[in-house]
């Protein structure tokens, strides 16, 4: 295990390279030869294309080809039956339907690519896009969930969308009973670099990529599996990305379309799309309604819950997630319910959103907790602890680690709890309402198979490698930290380099896993380099020989005895004097079967203290503090950023965020960035984070556990609670704006 040493902050080791301009992402990439394309999108939802006028953009300047579904290259994978593995890792279709890119007249979602222009030039490609013209045969296209609610089914597998455990509708018998439904809207994800990619091939079966992708191996085995190539003949590169949140987990139609262009042109192509494409083109947080029914009994203990959510998909895709799961085993509950539906419609399919699943179940579910706790006149901290469990009642197993009543309590302290007032709207700051409002987040803890390769040199400078793609959070700054922590070599003399399917293999960058993953291999890499090390040190004629690896301390390229620090030998000095000019480990790493014996999860607890204007209904977040209790924090700066990040971003899902569709058409009327209001300077104020610090035992040597999701997970409860304790409103649909503060309090 890692000695339990509290680790001290450090700045991003790519933090002055992104901050001066060096970092390239895959659009910053110019290759000789290089052409543009354009995508042009559908202008209906629903119907069949009956005439695609390219003659002009053909004889536009500078015009390389106009592809459509009369002249798309083919792909040879995409040859396989539907549900196959041609689209890489990703949800496989399971529908009636087939959605493979310009291959047919059928228009399935509004935004559909019908047609690709490339073009010499980036502006050549974007005119000669504006003279494609289209005619079509429209269908009525059914875009509203709420409508088609009632057409909901159940997904494939995981016992069809349903659990249950105890006596069905038991909340029906308790004293207390709540009952409530809650809505999530569309959000999309909307990083600040746009989606797309570079493809160049460099010979009939080469194939040299650059793309906006969360794991360069998944993107390589994606494109290998699509061209019938061999995976070492795909060469990816994603050192760099400017926000992925879940958009870059599958590979998308349009990437492996750019791909086969490229191939039949015989030039390097590049595609990056415009902001309103990110509305339709790469996966977004389904729309979802859930009802929670609730029951408790005088003294506060749950009875039963019962938690049902509809989602939508697509007509083409069944793509599901884990909105209920929380419900499962949060609390202590001996009667509890969950069921999940999928309605079919005719828009683009939804993809995993950072803090995916869970953020929309836990919103409902912490919302319905608050609403509960104020039912049985209970504070919300105090009801969360009368049904607290040490262990998963799920699985019946116990947590690797669970430290959520310190959270608790912690965060308290830090935001003045004790100054909340029970009762709604009693509290005021001059003009305005002040309320306080808590939640809990939590998130599985995963350690997923990877590999890393570490290479001391003599001169002392250390080499991390690792195919893992930095989607933002500091993954190079982490894995540093833990290389520092075992090896000892100063910060200033470690490198990483990452992001390329010429490296080590790892796992795609998501579910809060790479640290624990990708670390882990680190970790054991670097320790083998120091076994060497004490196995040269021990050695005849060394210094130290005869000393056993556990009396010996690496630090800053020196090996010495720890209780007799003038014995020492420099690492460098040790390596000259066995001819070794680099020690070269490569490990890979994965869980043990001990593993299966717990639930791992990260938990989080969200604290706010928010204002209101009771003539316009305005909310601000005052105060935020976010305590997490994920293992040993790697890297605590960084991991400070993560939560703020999170914390920003739940602010946006509260309070701003919503993608607004027109249903006569199926088409989004707020596709940009100045109609769909993220969170800004203005919205964020001041937060504190806090990090319980406590290494898990079980999940990895570091003790480290996922911490991107549940920076997220739970705030919008959070917000929901506090803006119900300053105003008596409860706000169940989200997003919270004036008019639903303003309207007659419930």
């Amino acid at each position: 295990m890692m000695k339990d040493t509290k680790n001290p902050p450090i700045d991003r080791v790519d933090g002055r390279l992104k901050v001066t301009g060096g970092a390239n992402y895959f659009a910053d990439f110019e290759l000789p030869n290089m052409a543009y394309c354009v995508l042009v999108g559908s202008e209906i939802a629903k119907g069949t294309l009956t005439s695609l006028d390219t003659k002009r953009a053909k004889a536009a300047p500078g015009v390389l080809g106009v592809f459509t579904h009369q002249n798309m290259p083919p792909i040879p994978g995409w040859d396989a039956p539907v549900g196959g593995e041609a689209d890489g890792p990703a949800p496989k279709p399971k529908t009636e339907e087939t959605y493979r890119i310009l291959s047919s007249p059928k228009i399935l979602f509004d935004g559909q690519p019908i047609a690709i222009v490339v073009a010499d030039t980036f502006e050549r490609a974007t005119y000669a896009a504006s003279l494609v013209k289209a005619t079509y045969s429209k269908q009525v296209a059914q875009t509203d969930l709420a409508k088609h609610i009632a057409a909901g089914i159940a997904p494939k597998g995981e016992e069809g969308g349903n659990y249950s455990r105890g006596k069905a509708d038991a909340y029906q018998t308790a004293p207390v009973t709540l009952e409530a439904n809650y809505t999530i809207p569309i959000e999309v994800h909307n990083p600040m670099e746009l989606h797309g990619i570079l493809a160049h091939w460099t010979g009939d079966k080469q194939l040299m990529i650059y793309a906006k992708t969360q794991g360069v191996n998944a993107t390589q085995q994606a494109m290998a599996q699509a061209f019938k190539i061999d995976p070492k003949n795909v060469h990816v590169h994603t050192e760099f990305m400017g926000g992925g949140f879940g958009m870059g987990l599958r590979t998308w139609p349009q990437e492996t379309a750019v791909v086969a262009i490229a191939r039949q042109l015989g030039r390097p192509l590049k595609l990056v799309v415009h902001r309103s494409q990110m509305f339709t083109l790469v996966g977004h947080r389904p729309y979802t309604v859930q009802t929670i029914n609730m029951g408790a009994d005088t003294d506060g203990k749950l009875i039963g819950i019962a938690h049902a959510a509809t989602a939508e998909t697509a007509s083409y895709e069944d793509f599901t997630e884990a909105t209920v799961n929380m419900t499962k085993f949060m609390y202590a509950c001996p009667n509890v319910s969950t069921r999940y539906r999928l309605v079919r419609l005719d828009r683009s399919v939804p993809i995993w959103m950072r803090g995916p699943g869970e953020a929309t179940g836990a919103f409902a579910l912490e919302s319905a907790m608050d609403e509960m706790a104020h039912k049985l006149n209970l504070d919300p901290i105090e009801f969360r602890l009368r049904n607290y469990t040490e262990t998963d009642p799920e699985h019946n197993r116990p947590y690797s680690s669970k430290h959520l009543k310190e959270a608790y309590e912690k965060g308290a302290e830090a935001i003045g709890w004790r100054n909340r007032k029970s009762q709604p709207g009693s509290q005021r700051d001059g003009e305005w309402l002040v309320g306080y409002g808590m939640s809990t987040g939590v998130f599985s803890a995963f350690r997923w198979e990877a590999t890393a390769r570490a290479l001391l040199k003599a001169d002392g400078s250390l080499t991390i490698q690792s195919a893992v793609t930095d989607i933002g959070p500091g993954t190079g700054t982490a894995l540093t930290m833990i290389a520092h922590n075992v090896l000892g070599v100063p910060i200033d003399r470690i490198k990483v380099e990452y992001g390329d399917t010429s490296l080590p293999k790892a796992p795609t960058q998501g579910g809060s896993a790479i640290v624990s993953a990708v670390g882990s291999a680190v970790f054991d890499a670097c320790t083998a380099i120091k076994e060497t090390l004490t196995d040269l040190a021990s050695k005849n004629g060394s210094p130290l020989a005869g000393r056993g690896a556990d009396e010996l301390t690496l630090a800053d390229g020196v090996l010495s005895v720890d209780k007799e620090p003038g014995k020492k030998v420099a690492v460098a000095d040790l390596m000259r004097a066995n001819n070794l000019p680099v020690i070269d480990k490569t490990k890979d790493s994965k869980g043990g079967p001990e593993q299966a014996k717990y639930s791992m999860y990260s938990f989080s607890v969200h604290f706010v203290q928010v204002r209101v204007n009771p003539l316009t209904g305005v909310v601000r977040v005052a105060k935020a503090v976010s305590v997490a209790d994920s293992g040993r924090i790697v890297s605590p700066k960084t991991a400070a950023s993560q939560m703020i990040g999170g914390v920003t971003g739940g602010i946006g899902m509260a309070l701003t965020e919503e993608a607004v569709i027109d249903h006569r058409f199926g088409r989004f009327v707020n596709n940009n960035l100045g109609d769909y209001h993220v969170a800004v300077h203005a919205d964020v104020p001041a937060i504190e984070t806090i990090f319980i610090d406590k290494p898990d035992p079980v999940i990895n040597p570091m003790g480290a556990k996922g911490m991107g999701e549940i920076a997220l997970i739970g705030f919008a409860g959070a917000v929901a609670n506090a803006v119900f304790n300053a105003t008596g409103q409860r706000v169940r649909d989200l997003p919270i704006t004036p008019d639903k503060v303003m309207q007659k309090r419930v």
